[in-house]
């Protein structure tokens, strides 16, 4: 076995070891004999997010919406744990759909935690030699390898891209320029045409509003400046709060059905109140710092 692979088979055992939340693969034990190594985790029955977006699965379009913005909240929050709860804080550097697996509810599991960095207290980021995979890199990291918890932010938004539009981060085009799917995404997105970069096997099944938000949520952490990414805390509050605001209007759109013979000022008790959530719908917490996402920014 190369110096190489026993060091990222100690740094995934070192880490699966250290960390458990719902949303990361959990570590059932490993061997380490003569020249094998082997990692025991639990059985994923769903397979990876990559099979379904552009694998033996894509065809049979098991990810209907709702699954696919669980799957972004699943992963977000479990990079969340990572760059925020974890001691000391762990950076993955290697986000993207082959290691977002699927248990048996489709509910995500980050995992492959070999390229992943701890970072103790106070260092903000480090310098180091460039890993991951293209398409997903943040541009700092790539080009000048310093690694941060914005690299990861980088390559959520990258994935969260991919999870909604099932293109892959990477495109040659026929005359062998390469373009990434921020780039592809971009012009429709100047236009307002979000519905163009959802899958088209969805055959527009999706919430409109909650689209159009998510889209922009991956435009924002996948900004070229790293100062202006969310953080992942933020990153998921936002995508928390377009599901909590699509599931109230659903809850609402029942209760109302049923009601016909309640008086009008009843109904007032179910009603959305604007004041509620900001421009992009996003649903406000008090006390909580939060990044405005402006449309018009993106068009620049």
């Amino acid at each position: 076995m190369s110096a190489k692979a026993e060091m990222e088979f100690a740094i995934e055992v070192e880490i699966l070891g250290r960390v458990r939340h719902k949303n990361l693969l959990g570590l059932r034990g490993f061997y380490a004999g003569e020249d094998e190594r082997l990692i025991v985790y639990d059985y994923m029955p769903n397979h990876s997010l990559i099979t379904h977006l552009h694998g033996t699965l894509a065809a049979d379009c098991l990810l209907d919406w709702p699954r696919r913005m669980r799957i972004a909240i699943g992963s977000a929050e479990g990079l969340c744990y990572l760059h925020h709860e974890a001691n000391p804080h762990i950076i993955h550097r290697d986000i993207k759909a082959s290691n977002v697996l699927l248990d048996s509810n489709f509910q995500a599991k980050v995992a492959d935690f070999g390229f992943a960095k701890l970072i103790p207290d106070g260092v903000t980021h480090l310098t180091t030699r460039v890993k991951g995979t293209l398409g997903y890199l943040a541009p700092e990291y790539a080009m000048w390898g310093k690694v941060s918890e914005s690299c990861d932010v980088y390559s959520f938004g990258i994935l969260l891209l991919e999870i909604i539009s099932a293109r892959k981060p990477l495109e040659k085009l026929p005359n062998g320029v390469k373009r990434d799917i921020v780039q592809w995404a971009l012009p429709y997105l100047q236009k307002g045409d979000f519905n163009h970069i959802a899958d088209p096997r969805l055959k527009g099944k999706f919430n409109r509003e909650q689209l159009k938000n998510t889209i922009l949520i991956a435009m924002k952490c996948t900004d070229g400046n790293p100062e202006n990414r969310p953080s992942m805390l933020e990153a998921v509050d936002w995508l928390k709060g377009i599901s909590v605001v699509e599931k109230r209007k659903k809850e609402i759109k029942i209760v109302k059905s049923s009601t016909n013979n309640v008086d009008e000022n009843e109904n007032e008790d179910y009603v959305v109140d604007d004041d509620e959530t900001d421009n992009e719908g996003y649903t406000k917490r008090k006390n909580k710092p939060r990044l405005t996402i402006s449309e018009s920014k993106m068009r620049k």
